[in-house]
């Protein structure tokens, strides 16, 4: 099949799934298409069958803000015709399925590809909410050929946020992970550790992955000197650097921006952290669980779906620092339970979350919306 996809490219989750499955789907012998204004941070160079086509923005001085939307709908039905794409798969609901709807009505009826949208999160629970945006994600939704979602939570927040009442098949997030191109120990050195626990956090920043929780958290693990914390952030970190001096961790956190080898810091940390108000699923808890790393984080959203409390991590039911605390003490303090919780983590993400298990899904899709 020739499919195309469209995502946002700079470091999320959503980005991460789409250039992950689209790679899948070459090696499964498809021609990919990845159209968007750059390209996806992960996506590799030189593959055949795996296709990249920016889109152009232009600024004219007749808008107040550029428009992405348009151009994009532009070029999808542009590589739709030249390709013949079977598929446009919008990962996000604006502006991405928006796009793909109004780019299949661009093209003549026995050349429309199919449109297919996968739900990621805020595209339901925050920009669903607002009636600006509300509208046209339902309309987006109501004329996809499918409509896809993350997690159970998901699924239920679309149809209650939204008020949208068709089919929605849960396909949950899936990871590759890479072979690493350091060692455990070379990492750790780059890090300057010695004996202590890596606590490790990966996120893009906004205000709903709660970094203030985060960092009150770890401010209050006792004894201090038993961890560090390495944070991967997707976004710019300078306005915590003061909240990390007044709590007295500059010692204690290290940030890395912009990381796209993932996997160095994966298998050089002991521990994830994870203090959201909400999660659809989150892919950085599946990408240290893939390392047989177990996590900590709160029961909120689609979480509870990724990790069994007490058996592949630890799931606290509060926003209190202190819970979220006394949880990575008692880790730290136990090594033992602490590999016994990242070995099932593992085994869970490589019966539930792996390629071979979610990708063929996504095909199944793909060809059932096609016949």
């Amino acid at each position: 099949m020739k499919i195309g996809i469209t995502c946002y490219p700079s470091v999320g989750g959503s980005g991460i799934l789409a250039t992950a499955l689209g790679e899948e789907l070459v090696k499964h012998g498809h021609e990919v298409h990845f159209i968007s204004y750059e390209r996806p941070f992960r996506l590799p160079v030189n593959v055949p069958g795996l296709f990249f086509h920016p889109v152009i923005v232009n600024d004219y001085d007749l808008f107040k803000y550029p428009d992405y939307t348009l151009p994009l709908s532009v070029k999808m039905a542009e590589v739709s015709r030249d390709y013949q794409l079977d598929v446009l798969h919008a990962h996000y609901a604006v502006p991405h399925a928006t796009a793909a709807i109004l780019a299949r009505a661009m093209l003549p009826p026995d050349r429309q590809p199919r449109v297919v949208t996968t739900l990621h999160g805020t595209d339901t629970t925050l920009l669903g909410r607002d009636p600006g945006y509300g509208p046209a994600i339902h309309h987006a939704l109501t004329h996809s050929d499918a409509v896809t979602a993350v997690s159970a939570f998901l699924k239920a927040e679309t149809h209650s946020v939204l008020g949208f009442d068709g089919p929605i098949e849960v396909i949950h997030n899936f990871f590759v992970p890479q072979p690493p191109k350091r060692s455990r120990d070379e990492v750790r050195r780059e890090l300057g550790l010695q004996d202590e626990v890596l606590l490790f956090h990966s996120s893009n920043l906004r205000p709903l992955k709660r970094i203030d929780l985060l960092l009150e958290t770890v401010a209050r693990v006792s004894p201090r000197e038993s961890f560090k914390l390495v944070i991967l952030a997707g976004g710019d970190f300078t306005p915590f650097a003061e909240e990390v001096r007044q709590l007295g961790l500059t010692d204690r956190i290290i940030v890395r921006e912009q990381v796209t080898d993932i996997e160095d810091y994966l298998q050089a940390a002991d521990l994830g952290l994870f203090t959201s108000d909400s999660e659809s699923f989150c892919l950085s808890i599946l990408e240290a669980m893939c390392f047989g790393r177990p996590s900590v984080a709160r029961r909120v959203g689609g979480i509870p779906e990724v990790i069994v409390d007490q058996e592949s991590g630890c799931l606290v039911d509060s926003d209190n620092a202190d819970d979220l605390a006394r949880a990575i003490e008692q880790l730290i303090a136990d090594p033992a339970r602490r590999q016994a919780l990242g070995q099932a983590a593992q085994v869970r993400a490589q019966k539930l979350f792996s390629a071979a298990e979610i990708v063929p899904r996504y095909e199944a899709l793909y060809q059932r919306v096609c016949r």
